[in-house]
């Protein structure tokens, strides 16, 4: 039947070499986030709550926009005021360690310091339309 769809399997279980998590990428999408919305911005503590979430949604957006296909997003966004204290951040993530990374940045200023990360796990996700 001549012009009718065959039913292709477009099930893959890794992403193609093209699509492999790029980390120096991930982190120049992080960073260019981070100068649009946190220059001149003050530590405010009730404002931590909704500005974390606008992050993580800002950079989770910027990553599917990148092109990384049949990935799933994780965005951990920690802000916290500089206080002359110290702070420790730990996470831990299990994956495939041929397809699957991570990138991370920091952001300080006077008042506020702004810790990221983007983790890209593959998954047979169904393409993007």
């Amino acid at each position: 039947m001549e012009g009718q769809d065959t039913g292709g399997n477009t099930y893959h279980l890794r992403p193609n070499y093209q699509h492999k998590f790029k980390p120096v990428i991930v982190k120049a999408c992080i960073r260019e986030i981070l100068r649009e919305q946190l220059s001149g911005v003050q530590y405010e503590p009730e404002e931590v709550p909704a500005l974390s979430r606008a992050l993580a949604e800002s950079i989770k957006n910027k990553l599917k926009d990148a092109g990384f296909e049949r990935y799933k997003f994780v965005v951990q966004v920690v802000i916290g005021e500089q206080r002359g204290e110290g702070v420790k951040m730990a996470s831990r993530c299990f994956w495939d360690a041929d397809t699957d990374s991570y990138a991370e940045d920091l952001f300080m200023n006077v008042s506020s310091f702004y810790s990221f990360s983007g983790c890209l796990r593959s998954g047979p996700n169904e393409p993007h339309a």
